[in-house]
């Protein structure tokens, strides 16, 4: 008895124990599907709160950088001068930073390339610039504040935005604005400084102001929006950010929406393309040919003349019947102006004036009929009597 029982016991044991095993199993397959936050982060004994990460640790004195950077940009003509005798300046500035350069007159462009001192690897990118930037005809004072970090530059091609010449000056001009006007809001707005020479646009300033300046040039010279709009925005903008309540909200509301007006253009007239034909227009009869058509080539000189004689004194009077009429035109009596009103009061008031007219005629006739003797002595003076004349007043 007492072995079956341990029998019993033994297989119940290892039955719970498979049992247990298999939850055991299913657990782990659990476990592996889920994604623990820092599951594979190890303590960096090394790392402590002392150490700061931000830190800019000088170069050591080796080489700093495996291979040499160069940099080479063309100039104008007209830049070649002044270039000359700036170059001095560029050089020492360069210096600083441990980069070469050199100005090539022959060939007509300047070169910048790192050297064994240089420890900045980011320098080169700003030489670069600054080589840009004095070939588009900026000042050297200006030119040398790109070597600083938080200075950027972008320069903004703008000859092939617009292909018509005249158009393309008369945009360019817009940017400029009256006594350079729209140029300094621009660069006061933007906090950039901006000079336009030539195709392109220079613009040095941070990169949110680059971008508002890329932005103004390109839909200036597309003809998309004016700037002066762009700077009434820019304004708003400002105005928007100083006050705090309205930081963290939309500020679309308070922006203008311009809409562009569709301005009627002239239209172009188009020939009508004639039928190609292979073969040529017909000759155009000459002087010659006319005449003998006409039967006037067989004509006598006397004929012919008297022909012309004729024809000329037709065109004379038909000249002079004309100037006639013309000059008679001036004689003529306006048109009278339509009375407004009934017609039946019009024709009352035409039967009464002929009545009257017809009564005073009768009376001047019947004044004219009867013969008053008149006593012609009363207008003939005697001879005796001498005329009574008033003396005149001598002053």
């Amino acid at each position: 008895m007492k072995c079956t029982l341990c029998l019993i016991l033994s297989r119940n044991c290892s039955a719970e124990s498979g049992v247990m095993d298999a939850f055991e199993i299913k657990d782990n397959d659990t476990n592996k599907g889920k994604k623990h936050k820092g599951k594979h982060d190890k303590e960096k004994p090394w790392d402590t709160d002392d150490v700061d990460h931000w830190k800019i640790e000088p170069c050591p004195d080796e080489e700093c950088l495996l291979e040499v950077s160069s940099f080479s940009t063309l100039f104008p003509q007209y830049r070649e001068k002044y270039l000359q005798e700036v170059w001095p300046k560029v050089k020492s500035a360069l210096k600083v930073h441990a980069i070469a350069c050199e100005l090539d007159l022959v060939k007509g462009s300047m070169t910048v390339s790192t050297t064994r001192k240089t420890k900045d690897p980011y320098i080169i990118v700003k030489s670069r610039d600054l080589i840009k930037l004095l070939s588009r005809s900026v000042p050297v004072q200006q030119a040398l504040k790109i070597l600083n970090d938080e200075m950027q530059c972008d320069i903004i091609k703008i000859g092939g935005l617009v292909r018509n010449k005249e158009k393309f000056v008369k945009r360019r001009q817009r940017l400029i604005g009256p006594d350079s006007s729209t140029l300094k809001a621009l660069e006061i707005l933007t906090h950039c400084y901006i000079l336009i020479q030539g195709n392109s646009v220079s613009a040095m300033g941070s990169f949110k102001g680059l971008k508002q300046v890329r932005k103004i040039v390109e839909e200036c010279m597309l003809n998309k929006m004016h700037p002066l709009y762009n700077i009434k925005v820019l304004m708003i903008r400002r105005d928007l950010a100083s006050n705090p309540e309205l930081a963290n909200e939309n500020w679309d509301r308070f922006l203008p929406k311009f809409k562009k007006k569709n301005v009627k253009q002239k239209k172009v007239k188009t020939k009508e393309k004639k039928e190609y034909t292979p073969f040529p227009p017909p000759q155009p009869p000459s002087k010659i040919d006319m005449q003998l058509d006409s039967g006037e080539y067989f004509l006598s000189d006397k004929k012919k003349s008297a022909k012309k004689w004729q024809e000329r004194q037709e065109k004379q009077a038909e000249k002079n019947a004309e100037n006639k009429r013309k000059r008679e035109e001036a004689f003529k009596a306006p048109e009278e102006a339509q009375i407004q009103g009934d017609d039946k009061n019009h024709k009352d008031d035409i039967a009464a004036m002929a009545a009257s007219l017809k009564n005073k005629a009768k009376e001047f006739g019947n004044r004219k009929s009867a013969t008053d003797e008149v006593d012609a002595e009363m207008y003939i003076a005697a001879s005796g009597q001498s005329s009574k004349k008033k003396p005149k007043n001598k002053k």
